[in-house]
């Protein structure tokens, strides 16, 4: 391939510009053109390519976000829409394309597939949701940016002899509340893979209170409630001092971990040597610390298995 493009697609995660930068001077080293789609599947839809050389991406390594910029798009989905995307990119000379994204967005790599486009996809969500890499893209800098909130938050609640409720992003998944509440030292962990009671929480409190702890943290992945309205229940039925906190859209942000640099280079370079060789419809990712790809129908089948035993580790060391 003489020409390929790079996209991110869905929501941002800290080393995505970790990645372009590679797909860019991977490209580049092996005698190739690279474009950046502007905003996603948006920008394929709207033919907004731009050239991408070894100094456009200088300076990047180290920022959140993505310089590509990113975008929601309905449109994609349509007939017409995946006609006018392909269309384009042929009309660009654009031979491979890379998206980095979500499993949405590997929904779209795989149309793109279907469709004679040969697509290499790469994980890249804070969730960390994607069933067949042990870890995504971002997940570890979303997992330290919490660390940081819980260490905080640990310190003003010691203080008042108070509970805290922290509400982490995670709708279907928990492995961000799983991982960084083991981090944190969190006495309790909500996660939607294993849901508890407001009977069992207020059990577990008690039994904290009894053994001689007077402050503590609750994480909750935003799949498993809302933090507001459990900090309510919580303290009519144990008249402890509870307060809540949502962390919102901070965990999305930040500069990258060396894991996540490490990912998005490592990502970045193998999917370009893919493209190299011909090869699309496949998926990348890491398992027992060793980058592999898979193909993208097989990939996507798998559905993602919550780690039990990590979460009987929890409890037990929160005692």
């Amino acid at each position: 391939m003489k020409r390929i493009a790079v996209m991110t697609s869905g929501g941002d995660a800290p080393g995505m510009n970790a990645t372009v930068r590679a797909v860019v001077r991977s490209g580049i080293d092996k005698g190739m053109e690279v474009l950046g789609v502007i905003k996603g599947y948006a920008g394929l839809i709207e033919n907004n390519f731009t050239e991408l050389s070894l100094r456009s991406v200088s300076d990047i390594i180290h920022r959140g976000g993505t310089i590509l910029r990113t975008a929601r798009c309905p449109e994609f989905k349509t007939e017409k829409g995946q006609k006018t995307a392909i269309k384009n990119l042929a009309a660009a000379g654009i031979e491979g394309i890379v998206v980095i994204g979500g499993d949405g967005s590997f929904m779209g790599a795989k149309v793109l597939s279907e469709r004679g486009v040969p697509t290499i996809g790469i994980p890249g969500t804070i969730d960390n949701d994607i069933a067949y890499t042990d870890f995504t893209l971002g997940f570890d800098t979303a997992c330290n940016t919490i660390l940081d909130a819980i260490n905080k938050i640990r310190d003003t609640m010691s203080s008042h002899e108070r509970i805290s409720i922290v509400e982490v992003m995670g709708r279907n998944c928990g492995d961000l509340a799983l991982w960084s509440g083991i981090g944190g030292g969190a006495e309790i962990i909500i996660v939607p893979e294993a849901p508890l009671s407001d009977a069992q929480i207020v059990k577990k409190l008690t039994q904290f209170k009894k053994s001689g702890k007077y402050s503590g943290i609750i994480v909750m992945a935003e799949g498993a409630g809302h933090a507001d309205e459990l900090m309510e229940r919580l303290t009519k039925r144990t008249g402890f001092h509870i307060r809540s906190t949502v962390l919102g859209h901070i965990q999305r942000g930040g500069s990258p971990s060396m894991q996540d640099r490490y990912l998005g280079t490592s990502f970045g370079a193998y999917a370009v040597d893919l493209l190299y060789r011909g090869i699309g419809n496949r998926i990348i990712g890491i398992k027992n610390n060793k980058i592999f790809d898979t193909d993208i129908t097989e990939g996507l089948k798998q559905v993602k298995k919550f780690n039990k035993k990590l979460y009987k580790l929890a409890e037990t060391v929160a005692k």
